[in-house]
């Protein structure tokens, strides 16, 4: 799960990361109303949304006077923000962040990942911060340096102090910092981040470092002991289709092809879009239903794929063994009935009470195109849907 921005800084505030003082913002009025309250004389309004680049965009821009802040909020609230990120399509904004204008010096770059190789977590920075920290790491990937961190034992003073050396802390910032790091660290742990990214990193010219930018990722499955953390979730950032499907226990993710996939197993289903790739065919998802599936979930993945305009095809590929055959056949069939399905639908079916499910469907009088091999499956939807 992703956050926005202004989301992260109130969480590095409550583990004492120092930020710049911000408020979020739903329209121009409560803009200007923010700005007021922070005094300036600088502020920065920034767009919120789920990806970065948002500078490079155009969504992060300096005021300096109340009007300034009340014409750049006009501009930006409503825009399709196009970043990197985003695709070519960009993301509608929604909110901003108004906040206090900074003294920038110098600019660096600190991230928490698991590294799962180690079982440790992973401490990326670089002393070279900011909007092309991508293109760093393409093309000085010295710059960019990393230390893993025992979770038994937590960052050290001395792995703080090695990090802070690594991206050329001056000495008088380097304890600030290494405060900050091991702040950052407990942050991490406690609220079961899988990302947490802060770029940039500053040191203004008094020698005073702190966060301007705050990403976070979190560990899907640990939502459920962290209340305060779902309530920070922004369904207009993510897929609806998407959405909908989770509310089914469904694990689906929108493509751009024409060819809906049903399948048992994420493995099973990587396969079986590679396959009508390879047949030919663009498929339009990622479904996987799971080892539970039941007549109701196969009707919902059913009616989540039919409502995106673009699917011509369906393809079943199901492989029996917790997930019987005859309850996917049993599924299949009420949605069909239900979706008043009007496009081709191939099935394929292996494994437990195998013939027992492909007596249901060709009993059941509807147009359903049987196949035995997954190859035998992609060849005949790539066909149908031609």
């Amino acid at each position: 799960m992703k956050i926005h921005e202004y989301q992260g800084k109130e969480i590095l505030r409550q583990f004492g990361v120092p930020v710049p003082r911000g408020i979020p913002a739903f329209t121009v009025q409560e803009a200007v109303e923010a700005a007021q309250k922070l005094g300036g004389p600088v502020w920065v309004v920034k767009a919120q949304i789920h990806a970065g680049g948002r500078g490079k965009g155009g969504g992060v821009k300096v005021a300096k006077t109340i009007e300034d802040v009340k014409r750049i909020s006009g501009e930006i609230l409503g825009m399709q923000l196009i970043t990197h990120q985003t695709g070519p399509a960009g993301q509608k904004v929604r909110r901003l962040y108004i906040e206090d204008g900074a003294d920038i010096q110098k600019e660096y770059y600190v991230s928490c990942v698991t590294d799962r190789a180690t079982q440790k977590i992973a401490f990326i920075a670089s002393s070279e911060g900011g909007m092309d920290i991508e293109e760093v790491a393409h093309s000085q990937p010295e710059k960019i340096i990393k230390l893993f961190v025992d979770p038994l034992v937590g960052l050290t003073d001395t792995q703080g102090k090695e990090l802070a050396a690594g991206i050329g802390m001056p000495a008088d910032s380097v304890a600030q910092t290494v405060d900050i790091l091991q702040k950052l660290y407990k942050c991490y742990m406690d609220t079961d981040a899988s990302l947490v990214e802060i770029n940039p990193l500053n040191r203004n010219s008094k020698g005073e470092v702190m966060a301007l930018d705050a990403k976070f990722n979190f560990d899907p499955n640990a939502l459920f002991r962290h209340a305060d953390i779902v309530a920070y979730r922004d369904l207009d950032e993510e897929d609806a289709a998407e959405v909908e499907a989770s509310k089914f226990d469904l694990a689906y993710i929108s493509l751009d092809g024409n060819i809906g996939c049903l399948v048992n197993g994420a493995g099973l289903a990587m396969a079986t879009m590679d396959t009508i790739k390879l047949f030919g065919g663009e498929p339009a998802n990622f479904l996987d239903v799971g080892g539970g599936a039941t007549a109701e979930k196969v009707t919902e993945a059913f009616k989540i794929m039919l409502k995106n305009p673009e699917v011509k095809g369906i393809l079943v590929n199901i492989f029996g063994g917790i997930m019987k055959c005859d309850t996917i056949a049993e599924g299949v069939i009420t949605a069909c009935k239900a979706t008043n399905l009007s496009v081709p639908l191939v099935v394929r079916m292996k494994g437990t009470n195998e013939d027992l499910g492909k007596k249901m469907l060709a009993e059941s009088g509807l147009p359903i195109i049987a196949a035995d091999t997954m190859a035998d499956a992609a060849t005949k939807i790539v066909a149908a849907v031609a």
